[in-house]
């Protein structure tokens, strides 16, 4: 298939265009490669699809309506997995308008050229952080989400009912879903897995917030982008069960569904951190803080109706995942 996928200089996006060219697919490849992080892994990720036959790069941004129309137009994409968005929660409070223009405006030029281009299924990420002040565990796609703690989450939401509307009225199938901590080699420098092995390998002490008891769904790159492919692969379609009396969440008159892809195994970041030093070699100088605004305390996925509709299931264990990151670390950075 010819399939666009935006956000392929950055962590998910880069190895999920690796998997769909491996088996053969055409990837249309959208980055403006902004500097939110370091440009140089930006470019290394990169580097690793130019050199794959089938790979086409569109250096643009997403909110640049008129760069997309013509992308669109260009390439007629049969599929597109929209990864594309201003990442992070904390940086959501220093700078809101970067939320405004990734998530909202560049969302709403991919859904216009998808109406206008016939394509036959979009998948976008969502993010475990809609579930806000939620609290009962696991996170269900069943539950209401309508009280989010940060901008980022708030954008995030959004996404998931922007995206009705056009399965609505324009009878597109879309499918949200919701990441919980992706982690893995080529990830992101802002994530604490990156942010603690560079600075235990280095020497320099941790920032370790919440006292260490934050629980996440740490969910290792392969399974996300299996996940990620299988439900490419199965387009959205309406439940002819529901109801606007008793209104499911998850699913919809219209072709559109929502899905957690997470491990479903929780684990505590102190926990986590100690299997970092385990692999590194040397122990964390912590210093202690408390929950940061905007922060959720625990994080863990109920992953049945990925399990039930696509045969999702996550196998990497967390010590696995973190090893296999510090070898990357190790080799990349030649530490």
């Amino acid at each position: 298939m010819k399939i666009l996928v935006t956000g392929t200089a950055g962590f998910i996006g880069s190895h999920l265009a690796h998997r769909l060219l491996e088996r053969g697919d055409e990837v249309i490849g959208v980055d403006n490669v902004n500097d939110y992080y370091d440009v140089n892994l930006k470019e290394a990720r990169l580097s690793r699809l130019t050199s794959i036959q089938g790979f086409t790069e569109v250096r643009e941004d997403v909110a640049n309506r008129q760069a997309m129309e013509a992308m669109f137009a260009e390439h007629k994409p049969e599929r597109v997995v929209h990864l594309a968005a201003q990442a992070g929660v904390r940086y959501s409070l220093e700078n809101p308008h970067a939320y405004i223009d990734a998530n909202l405006v560049g969302f709403t030029n991919i859904l216009e050229g998808c109406r206008h281009n016939s394509v036959k299924h979009l998948v976008y990420a969502s993010s475990s952080s809609v579930y806000g002040a939620n609290e009962a565990m696991p996170f269900s796609i069943h539950d209401n989400v309508d009280h989010p703690l940060s901008l980022y989450a708030a954008s995030k939401k959004a996404n998931e009912l922007m995206a009705h509307t056009y399965s609505h009225l324009y009878n597109m199938p879309t499918t949200g879903l919701r990441f919980f901590t992706v982690y893995g080699p080529w990830g992101r420098p802002d994530m604490a897995l990156f942010i603690f092995t560079k600075k235990i390998l280095a020497g320099e002490p941790i920032d370790v917030f919440n006292h260490g008891h934050h629980k996440r769904d740490f969910t290792y790159i392969d399974d996300i982008v299996e996940g990620v492919i299988r439900t490419l692969d199965n387009v959205a379609t309406p439940n002819p069960d529901w109801s606007g009396e008793k209104p499911d969440p998850g699913t919809s008159m219209a072709p559109y569904r929502l899905y957690n892809i997470g491990s479903n195994n929780p684990v505590e970041l102190s926990r986590f951190i100690e299997i970092i030093e385990e692999r590194v070699g040397k122990k964390a100088e912590k210093n202690l803080l408390p929950l940061q605004p905007g922060d959720v305390p625990a994080t863990y996925a109920n992953v049945d109706d990925l399990i039930d509709d696509v045969g999702y299931k996550p196998s990497t264990t967390v010590e696995e995942g973190i090893a296999n990151f510090v070898d990357w670390y190790r080799d990349f950075y030649q530490v």
